[in-house]
């Protein structure tokens, strides 16, 4: 009998997922991502306004069980912890750092300057001594409050684009590239203990890859302090390439900087047009063949969802000496931003954990690379 490659990948992948069946049966609580995944690297989450103030206790649980590196999602953005020019808000921050310090976490600070989601009052600057001044308030301030609090900061996210040129940002436009030196200079003046990031999605793509390295050599020929990259992993089924996760792991590490893999989903669904990357301002329209499942995932795709995160995780481990931490964008379904991105209404399952907070196949793939690890 003729078999095709494809039922032979999901044979081979189905029976792969029923030898980690002794993992979906453990009760042992020290069975966990964090515990599993100690010695190598740190495994973070982003939470959101509710987690951050421990509204469900289910969800804190399991917040605290799994992870122990915590990123926030949107409430460090400028819009929100710097709304007008003379008034910072740092009451959701605070609740932010207590949580990470409460849970024994890494705290991971996102994000300082970013073109997106500032207020108005700051992306309407067009004088350069205004704009200088400007960064170096936002930037000390928020850095001197949260000294020896915080352990990593994105000092700057998302400034290259794909073909690796430097975006047209209210920055680049009114300092030009120097904006990024000084950002990181005046971070690491702020707080010189502090691990300072740069952060950005597409960093797989080789044209961007390129720019971001030129851009990291430049900071570094200046003498100016930069820790690590962040590789946004808003990554799908089938791309990017292994091979091209695995070249820049070892490019950006060969800057002398660690990696960390940020952002961390893996889409389930069909992208418009081909779209890679996480360029917020894209939208497109729904329809029934861009939204295929609306209300479960079927057992298929589970499957291809566990191997796609069994193969990420297992290149992760085999770099583990150049990866500091590696952080899922979101704690389960429900939160992921993807439900919304790039069309809003959509149901999307890039995550280890469900809708329910219950672990799926793919959490029980990566967790069997560690038991195979240990045999």
């Amino acid at each position: 009998m003729k078999i095709s490659k494809t039922l032979l990948l999901l044979v081979t992948a189905t029976l792969a997922l029923s030898s980690c069946s002794s993992v979906q049966k453990k009760t042992d609580s020290t069975v966990s991502l964090k515990n599993a995944f100690s010695g190598d690297f740190y495994i973070g989450t982003a939470l959101d306004e509710s987690q951050i103030e421990e509204k469900d206790p289910k969800v804190t649980k399991l917040i605290s069980t799994e992870f122990n590196a915590i990123t926030s999602e949107n409430i460090m953005k400028s819009m929100f912890v710097h709304p007008e020019k003379d008034k910072f808000n740092f009451e959701t921050t605070d609740k932010y750092v207590a949580f990470g310090k409460k849970h024994k976490m890494f705290i991971h600070g996102h994000t300082l300057i970013w073109h997106s989601q500032l207020p108005k009052w700051f992306s309407e600057i067009k004088d350069s001594a205004e704009m200088n001044a400007a960064l170096e308030n936002h930037i000390t301030t928020i850095v001197k409050k949260y000294k020896g609090q915080i352990d990593s900061w994105d000092v700057v996210n998302e400034a290259v684009n794909d073909d690796g040129s430097l975006r047209k940002s209210v920055f680049l436009k009114v300092l030009g590239e120097d904006f990024i030196a000084k950002s990181f200079q005046l971070a690491a003046a702020a707080d010189p203990k502090v691990d300072l990031y740069y952060n950005d999605y597409s960093m797989t793509n080789p044209a961007k890859r390129e720019g971001v390295i030129r851009m990291v050599k430049k900071i570094q020929e200046k003498g100016v302090k930069i820790d690590g990259i962040g590789m946004q992993g808003h990554w799908h089924l089938d791309s990017p390439k292994i091979e091209e996760i695995e070249k820049s792991i070892i490019a950006y590490s060969n800057l002398g900087v660690k990696v960390s893999i940020t952002e961390l989903d893996v889409s389930v669904l069909p992208s418009p047009y081909g779209l890679q990357g996480a360029d917020v301002s894209q939208r497109f329209e729904n329809n029934e063949k861009m939204n295929p499942y609306p209300k479960t995932l079927p057992d298929s795709m589970q499957v291809k969802l566990a191997q796609r995160y069994n193969e990420i995780f297992k290149l992760f481990l085999k770099h583990k000496d150049k990866i500091s931490r590696v952080t899922f964008w979101g704690v389960n379904d429900s939160q992921s931003w993807l439900n919304n991105f790039p069309i809003r209404g959509r149901t999307d399952y890039p995550l280890l954990f469900d809708t329910n907070l219950e672990p799926k196949k793919a959490y029980y793939q990566v967790l069997s690379l560690k038991q195979k690890e240990k045999k």
